[in-house]
């Protein structure tokens, strides 16, 4: 994974460049931004950059030793740190006991998020974590000598992820870290980070991908018309993991739009019974899933009540979604929008905090009879 192979991110990606050409690699960095804008495929680039032997101006060589190692994400230098599911029969699970699963998914493509990983792990109902186990195995790699007399990287994906004890352990290397390591952290939610930790961290605040950008890779990649290529990069508010959702609409969003426009009906027609089979049902999927569908819900809400100011180049909408918001949008309004968007938020703290499905999303569906119905 070069430089070259991530889409736009051009400023961040010359501000890399130019602090490692001129020696000035801080040994702990944090990537901050939303799912789908590259930050991982982008810290895999720089880990490149760094470790190459003879980097251009803009990328790395590619032909060197250890760029030949980087090929297939297996250089001895180059280490990983994700959330994982626990395997049966074992209770400390690390990211090397699914290190064949990522890097077959990052050889794939670096732009996937964490409902994608957990689908390549077959997590079903498991939550991922990165297990306090796990700063054991990172001391020891660190420990290890470098294979080049280099620097030695350590990538981690989602560092919110950690409970409390693995966090605290991190703290203290990244307090005294080893000689020439750099750690790289990418987040999806850094204020979920130990305020310690963001602390000892040089912070890069990573933004959607220009439109331009996307629209040109949607054509070159998927010979999509200009205009075409354009509508959909417009759609996907710089996140190229929903650019691509919107050209192959996956079966888990479409399974979200479902949920939610038969939610909104059966709450406008107070039918509680099928509301309590609804709620049942959204229950029975896993709780990774559960949030998504409220992350979801959350931007279709958002989504709807910019459409009444009737300002096309506001919305975010595919055309099936688009379709329904010209009838439901009018429900959404200055009086029960803030109150929807804050049921929504509490439903997601309650399923994080593992609070029964059933009583969270039936809760949910009953405060919508009253909130559909203000204006």
């Amino acid at each position: 994974m070069f430089f070259k192979d991530i889409i736009g991110q051009i400023e961040a990606k010359q501000r890399l460049i130019k602090e490692a050409k001129e020696g000035k690699i801080p040994h702990a960095r944090l990537f901050c931004g939303s799912e789908g804008i590259g930050k991982l495929g982008l810290a895999i680039a720089y880990a490149r950059y760094i470790l190459c032997e003879h980097p251009s101006n803009d990328d790395a060589c590619g032909n060197c030793p250890s760029c030949i190692k980087f090929n297939k994400l297996v250089h001895p230098d180059l280490h990983f740190v994700f959330p994982v599911i626990k395997k049966k029969n074992s209770k400390e699970t690390t990211s090397d006991d699914y290190l064949p699963e990522w890097r077959n998914l990052l050889n794939n493509t670096p732009y996937f998020n964490l409902n994608i990983w957990l689908k390549e792990m077959g997590a079903e109902n498991q939550q991922a974590m990165i297990y306090v186990k796990e700063s054991d195995e990172i001391l020891r790699k660190l420990s290890l000598k470098s294979s080049q007399g280099g620097y030695k990287i350590m990538i981690i994906w989602l560092p919110e992820k950690m409970n409390t004890e693995c966090s605290n352990k991190l703290l203290k290397l990244l307090e005294e870290p080893p000689t020439q390591t750099v750690f790289i952290l990418v987040s999806e939610e850094p204020d979920n980070l130990l305020a310690t930790i963001q602390s000892r961290t040089q912070r890069m605040q990573l933004y959607g991908i220009n439109e331009e950008y996307i629209a040109n890779n949607l054509m070159e990649i998927y010979g999509l018309q200009h205009t075409d290529a354009s509508h959909i990069a417009h759609q996907s508010e710089g996140n190229y993991l929903k650019a691509l959702e919107t050209i192959h609409l996956s079966e888990e969003n479409q399974f979200f739009f479902d949920m939610f426009v038969k939610l909104m009906r059966l709450s406008y027609q107070r039918k509680i019974r099928e509301m309590k089979q609804w709620s049942e049902n959204i229950a029975s999927i896993g709780r990774e899933q559960q949030k998504h569908f409220l992350t979801y819900c959350q931007r279709l809400i958002r989504e709807n009540f910019i459409y009444n100011f009737k300002d096309t180049t506001l919305v975010y909408l595919n055309n099936e979604e688009q379709n329904f918001s010209n009838r439901f949008s009018p429900f959404i309004n200055e009086q029960n929008v803030i109150g929807i968007m804050n049921e929504l938020n509490e439903a997601q703290r309650h399923i994080e905090q593992n609070v029964n499905a059933r009583m969270v999303f039936f809760d949910f569906a009953l405060k919508m009879i009253v909130l559909l119905v203000q204006k």
